[in-house]
């Protein structure tokens, strides 16, 4: 064997004459595979999310077929695998409590197999963190490919966003401005073709983080799912991978430090999703990456949000590619030296800088010049104070303006069950300035962070016209919703955070600007009431559940598994049959 066929990891399954080499080809040959195949060419692992139960990632038996054309084509031999496909819309009691076993899924499979490389096909919001931190902790080459954004919804004519359409109109039918008929005759037109949500909401905002990172080729976030240049993004990627075998291009040489504070920079620009803080975090601590929550204060602070789409602003991801996608919001950034590391390199061997730098930008009104922005400071912010020692999130572009700074009483939620009771009570004391608080949500509370903390306003305040109010909570948001919501305050509720002991009319002032969130108590206050306060009965459950709720992390650490935090290698112990 030449040395080049020597340094790939299938040869100690398949490059010897022995027993083993004898057994492992023979086993592999029931399926019609020919002896030319295990002459040392790359073995690419495809590691399919594929699901009828995750209607996002549907379609990718269809574009597994073309990542396989571009390996073959280019001297590789596919494999397909599946992968556990943890779908956000339909997965109870949430997708985020099994994004950990997906990784932990994705990470045995790719080092216990005979894979050079692989390649990530993932769509829906936890399937390309999760797939991302499971090859990370492999450290072998790989390449994501996702399944890209449905068509544009419709509704009476017009473009609906998925996702935001939802929280809009339930908001609506509870003001009493729309019937029951009118709500759900969004339904079809709002999903209408294969794909991800079409709005700038977690899916979408990875697919632009796993760009932005590089571990994609240019393009890759926007195409839309239908779209024919989805598979030709699929082929190519599929050749790509084969290379990227050959030259040893491990995801450690691209999931960088600088690649990720640039896709910081990159995610305030977008307006994307508060929940890339929390997987960008997981994702950097499998490959050993340092990141915190300070990493979003001084690279996202003071970045214009120059994407205008829903939930935040207009238009919906059909324009967003359109109008050039990812490469053109990189260019205008780096353009303005806004680009923290314009030399990253990036899956296709060159630097992300060379990638954009002739973008082509077809319409300013989508993607905005940066003197126009639609938030001229759109960068996550992290809030810290007596409320939040460790932090917590909120997205300025999805909130009201007059609201970033605010003082309210506090009105309290012990656990979501609570919530949906009490905020139908029409005597609840509440008003416009009230800040609604709830408990419990958070990764150990729910279990698994679920996206409640948008919450929906008292129905007695919608019917006089109330559109928003300052909401806080230890939980997550759906990347598509929006509002002025406080989130994944740390420590959460359930690991006797400041957020346990917040009570019915306890003054709270959020500034959003100076990064605080305090609640007008003495600290000897907090003490005694943290002292007093009985938490929740934790849930009487086992399996993955238990090792989940014993063992995650908090918000600011990723969420991930405590034992899971590393990069741990490729290498497996040699089995002798």
């Amino acid at each position: 064997m030449s040395d080049k066929k020597a340094k790939l990891r299938s040869a100690e399954w398949f490059g010897t004459n022995d027993k083993n080499g004898f057994m492992y080809r023979s086993w592999m040959k029931n399926q019609g595979i020919p002896d030319h195949e295990f002459d040392g060419r790359p073995i690419i692992g495809i590691c399919n999310t594929w699901s009828e139960l995750t209607p996002c990632n549907a379609h990718f038996r269809k574009i597994a077929e073309h990542v396989k054309r571009g390996i073959s084509e280019a001297g590789g031999f596919p494999v397909e695998f599946p992968v556990f496909s943890n779908g956000e819309s339909n997965l109870r009691p949430t997708a985020m409590l099994t994004r950990n076993l997906a990784a932990m899924d994705v990470e045995e499979a790719i080092r216990g197999n005979p894979i050079d490389a692989v390649v990530l096909l993932c769509g829906c919001d936890k399937t390309t963190p999760a797939l991302l931190m499971g090859a990370a902790s492999c450290d072998v080459p790989a390449i994501v490919v996702t399944g890209g954004p449905m068509l544009n919804g419709k509704l009476d004519g017009k473009d609906v966003g998925s996702g935001t359409a939802v929280w809009q109109l339930h908001e609506s039918l509870k003001a009493g401005e729309i019937d029951l008929h009118k709500f759900l005759s969004a339904e079809a037109g709002m999903s209408r073709s294969a794909g991800t949500c079409n709005t700038m909401g977690t899916a979408s905002t990875m697919a632009c983080m796993a760009e932005a990172l590089g571990v994609s080729l240019p393009h890759n976030a926007a195409i839309p799912a239908v779209d024919a240049r989805r598979y030709v993004l699929a082929h190519m990627s599929g050749m790509r991978i084969v290379e990227m075998a050959l030259e040893d291009l491990k995801l450690s040489k691209l999931l960088t430090r600088e690649a990720f504070l640039n896709a910081i920079r990159a995610n305030a620009a977008i307006g994307g999703s508060t929940n890339a803080v929390i997987h960008l975090k997981a994702i950097a601590g499998r490959i050993g990456v340092a990141l915190d929550l300070d990493d979003w204060v001084h690279i996202g602070r003071n970045t214009p949000t120059i994407v205008d789409l829903m939930p935040s602003g207009r238009f919906l991801m059909e324009e967003f590619y359109y109008a050039g996608g990812l490469p053109a919001v990189l260019r205008r950034l780096g353009e303005a030296n806004l680009l923290p590391h314009p030399d990253a390199l990036t899956a296709n061997g060159k630097t992300l800088w060379h990638n954009v730098k002739e973008a082509p930008l077809y319409n300013d009104e989508v993607i905005r010049p940066l003197d126009k922005p639609l938030v001229a400071d759109g960068g996550i912010r992290v809030l810290r104070g007596n409320l939040a020692p460790r932090g917590a999130v909120l997205k300025p572009s999805a909130a009201t303006p007059a609201l970033l700074k605010h003082r309210g009483r506090a009105v309290v939620f012990e656990h979501f069950e609570h919530y949906k009771s009490r905020i139908l009570d029409e005597s609840l004391d509440v008003d416009e300035n009230s800040v609604l608080v709830l408990k419990n949500c958070g990764p150990k509370g729910y279990p698994g962070m679920a996206e409640v903390g948008n919450m929906g306003l008292p129905p007695k305040l919608l019917k006089r016209g109330v559109k928003d109010m300052v909401r806080i909570s230890d939980a997550r948001m759906s990347g598509t919703a929006y509002g002025t919501v406080v989130l994944h305050v740390t420590p959460e509720a359930a690991a006797g955070g400041p957020l346990a002991a917040i009570q019915d009319g306890d003054w709270i002032e959020l500034d959003c600007d100076a990064g605080t969130l305090h609640v007008d108590i003495s600290d000897a206050e907090m003490a005694s009431r943290l002292e007093r306060y009985t938490p929740l009965e934790a849930p009487k459950t086992g399996g993955y559940q238990r090792l989940y709720i014993d063992h995650v992390l908090q918000a600011d650490e990723g969420c991930d598994l405590d034992f899971l935090v590393g990069c741990r290698g490729a290498t497996v112990p040699r089995h002798s049959h």
